[in-house]
């Protein structure tokens, strides 16, 4: 029997069933499993501007198989809103905000399920997270990628878009009119950015983990089809409540392994590795970053979808979407974990078809063998540090340059505009970690610059920060212990040597233990950025990036 049926039987159900009366339930209704529908809805962002039929759709499956949904609504930000401001802080808070929200909504109406429908970056994560604290049985509907653009015959998205507006148009490379044109072109539907970026290496991992239906993960957001991937989604919601399964039975170590593993093979977004390691605390699973490091080294990048290649996500989709990726990788991946479409992961590899091996490769021949995502160590980052290799041109694999030491996106975003970097540079971008920022924002405006100016081939860029999915370039970010807490990051100048060593997974100050110990004693912390609000909590009590940067009670006690 689910929960929420005790609580509304007989005298003492009484009272709950009156509240309900009040908004237009029968006593029929509150005695069938009560399923809470999560719509991250938000007008002001096209990833989830259209969520409002699919909520209706996964309430309409719902109601077919016998249950009763309840929508609630949690927030939703589009980041590329606020790029070039220091607001975008807010956007990696707002996973603990969320997850919070859910925590509380659900666990207050006494849920028996819950379905997650949300687009984008920190969104989906924040949704999962909340489920996973209330442990109901949980179904994840994703928005969907939006349509590539098109200009002058070929396609656009928006990262090669922000790179012309933020370094081609200072470089010359780009006329002011084609910008003005693009502009008018390069998002033409709803949906998430169609390139792999943070918002659709999270809708693909979702389904990695086994929280969405096989197969659903990457249809586009304006198909229909997509409308009847969330009618089933609401139908099996109910079969999941009745069967028992909770999201704590698929969300496995299993599962982190086996989403770490497509993370790898799709090129996805660095940003992952925050996710998975913050789900993994979150239920205390021992998934820790040490084990990207050492699946990195086995798993390459087999799907060439930008900025790893020049396909779309739409063009993943075709090519066979997830299970096509997951049939690919079989040969690594834990087989026997559990999806919610009741069958395993190796059930799924199974009935998958890959359509199009160009845009999927076979991992005897991927699309780049250095993989999607790297760990590096060093004496700059002796808790890690997180690249994506595949974003990166050959030639910057091994790198030495000279550092130039900013403590802001900002300033390191005028020196590259005004031409103060030159090749063979070292960029340092500071403060902008957990608590330093305080948020972790994404070093967008400086990566876009450099590769936009045409420098992401001459100089290297390292930060405590994170960056977004569309980052293309020699970006090293999530350097641990950040500058704020006093990390070897901070201690960096002007002048000092640095080798990044990818193949060897190498990131290191040429500066002796002992001037790094003089430099040490004379470093004092900065006064916080914030005092008040949400981001001032965040600061307190997140964890550092190398367990995921999200709120833990515990850190209020160890700062």
């Amino acid at each position: 029997m689910w929960g929420s049926k005790t609580f509304f039987e007989g005298l003492e159900g009484a009272r709950r069933r009156a509240i309900y009366h009040a908004c237009g339930y029968g006593d029929h209704d509150l005695l069938r499993p009560h399923i809470g529908i999560v719509n991250a809805f938000n007008e002001a962002a096209p990833g989830h501007a259209h969520l409002r039929p699919l909520a209706e759709a996964v309430k309409a499956g719902v109601w077919q198989a016998g249950g009763v949904p309840f929508e609630f609504g949690t927030i939703s930000t589009c980041g590329a809103i606020c790029v070039g401001t220091k607001h975008l802080r807010y956007e990696l808070v707002i996973r603990d905000v969320i997850a919070a929200s859910i925590e509380i909504v659900a666990t207050e109406h006494l849920f028996d399920g819950l379905v997650l429908l949300s687009s984008c970056d920190s969104i989906i994560p924040g949704q999962i997270l909340g489920a996973a604290r209330v442990g109901v049985p949980t179904i994840m509907v994703t928005g969907g990628p939006m349509l590539p653009g098109a200009f002058r015959g070929r396609k656009l998205v928006q990262s090669e878009f922000d790179e012309a507006v933020l370094g081609g148009a200072a470089a010359g490379r780009v006329a002011a009119e084609d910008i003005l044109a693009m502009e008018e072109v390069v998002n033409p539907t709803p949906g998430a950015c169609p390139l792999m970026g943070t918002a659709n290496t999270m809708q693909i991992l979702a389904e990695a983990l086994g929280l969405a239906l096989p197969g659903t993960s990457t249809i586009p957001a304006v198909w229909s089809e997509k409308v009847r991937a969330a009618r089933a989604a609401g139908r099996r919601i109910v079969e999941m409540v009745q069967e028992g399964q909770t999201i704590r039975e698929i969300l496995t170590l299993s599962a982190l392994r086996n989403a770490a593993k497509v993370d790898l093979a799709i090129g996805g977004s660095t940003n992952a590795v925050l996710h998975l390691l913050a789900f993994a605390q979150e239920l205390g699973i021992p998934f820790r970053i040490e084990e990207f490091d050492s699946l990195s080294r086995r798993v390459p990048c087999l799907c060439s979808v930008i900025p790893n290649g020049p396909y779309d996500v739409t063009d993943l989709h075709a090519a066979g979407g997830v299970p096509a990726v997951l049939l690919e990788l079989r040969e690594v991946l834990e087989l026997e974990a559990v999806t919610v479409g009741g069958v395993t992961v190796g059930e799924v590899a199974a009935r998958a078809v890959n359509r199009d091996p160009r845009v999927i490769r076979p991992l005897a021949d991927p699309q780049n063998v250095a993989g999607g995502l790297a760990v590096l160590w060093g004496n700059l980052c002796p808790k890690g540090a997180i690249c994506r290799p595949s974003s990166f041109k050959p030639g910057m694999f091994t790198f030495t340059g000279r550092a130039k030491v900013f403590d802001s996106d900002e300033a390191a975003f005028q020196a590259i505009r005004g031409g103060e970097i030159e090749g063979g540079t070292v960029v340092v971008v500071r403060y902008e970690g957990p608590a330093g920022a305080p948020g972790m924002r994404e070093v967008m405006l400086s990566t876009d610059a450099l590769f936009g100016m045409g420098l992401d081939s001459s100089v290297a860029l390292i930060t405590d920060g994170r960056f977004s999915g569309f980052t293309r370039g020699a970006a090293v970010g999530h350097v641990a212990p950040e500058a704020m807490a006093g990390g070897t990051i901070a201690l960096v100048q002007d002048g000092d040597t640095i080798d990044l060593d990818l193949p060897n997974r190498r990131l290191h100050l040429r500066v002796s233990d002992e001037e790094l110990a003089r430099r040490r004693a004379q470093w004092k912390r900065p006064e916080p950025k914030v005092t008040q609000g949400i981001l001032a909590i965040y600061a307190a009590l997140a964890g550092e990036a190398q367990t995921g940067a999200a709120i833990h009670p515990e850190r209020g006690t160890q700062r």
